[in-house]
């Protein structure tokens, strides 16, 4: 299977990474360094934190398809954020009320890359920007994120969730939970709808579809952080989603598969400015 291949794609690049991110820091290596483990982040007069990272993804080659590929994936997210008259968001190991960007990046579709998606328009590169609001306590959190889509698919995208926390050690925190993702009707149709002349250019092997937005998927999600060495990360995280409503009614999905899970790994690193 594709998957297989992506998989194997994946673990040689994360490897190479690791080695690279570990060159920087140690010379030469040392893969059990007496270091001690990290004490709480000081924020100090630091106004803006967050982190950056790279790193590769496996999921479905478009969504509903039940093949998959691999991706490069960007990492980014604020830990914390002081803003003069407003007050500071975040706070040490991201416990407290957090707000930041939120992005996303969906590829081309090229229909005449799918026997499943042959005579279907083809859908550009969408863009989403939008952003993210959380609440975490010491064991638990929930989230949810608004984004606009525009490019190939236009409209308003966006997820909600919650996750139980964990921190074995202190260099160590594991989350999971469920997870839910919505649409409006423009983005659905931009990649769940056949039009008359579409069915039509497939022979009448996928019928004409017109959905509606609403909820596009419900699912479970994990995800774990490990700080390797002071402020920088390796990444794992891993989902299940099961396409609903109208977007598992689509006959882009019902010839494909409404079941799709994903498998991350990356590297990341903690940046800090004093931005007032």
């Amino acid at each position: 299977m594709r998957i297989l291949t992506a998989a194997t794609g994946l673990a040689l690049l994360v490897g190479s990474s690791l080695g690279a991110a570990a060159a920087d820091v140690y010379a030469p290596y040392d893969p059990n360094p007496a270091a001690p483990a990290p004490a709480a982040y000081d924020y100090g007069d630091t106004d803006f934190v967050f982190i950056l990272g790279i790193g590769g993804i496996v999921l479905p080659e478009f969504e509903g398809a039940e093949d998959y590929e691999i991706r490069p994936q960007a990492i980014v997210s604020v830990e914390y954020l002081s803003i003069p008259g407003l007050g500071a968001f975040g706070g040490p190991d991201g416990r407290g009320f957090s707000i930041g960007p939120s992005f996303n990046y969906v590829g081309e579709r090229d229909s005449s890359d799918f026997d499943e998606l042959d005579g279907l328009d083809d859908v550009d590169d969408t863009f989403e920007a939008g952003f993210k609001a959380s609440y975490e306590w010491e064991h638990a959190e929930i989230y949810g994120a608004v984004r606009y889509a525009f490019g190939g698919a236009e409209g308003v995208v966006g997820d909600i969730g919650a996750n139980l926390i964990a921190r074995p050690t202190e260099r160590l925190v594991l989350k999971a939970g469920p997870t839910a993702s919505f649409a409006s009707s423009d983005y659905m149709d931009a990649y769940f709808g056949v039009s008359t002349s579409e069915s039509f250019n497939t022979g009448g092997r996928l019928a004409p579809y017109d959905p509606d937005g609403g909820f596009k998927s419900v699912g479970v999600a994990a995800s774990a952080r490990y700080e390797v060495f002071t402020d920088w990360f390796v990444n794992a995280d891993a989902s299940y989603d099961r396409l609903v409503g109208d977007a598992k009614d689509s006959p882009i999905v019902e010839a494909g598969d409404a079941n799709q899970f994903t498998f991350g790994l990356g590297i990341s690193k903690r940046f800090s400015l004093d931005l007032w």
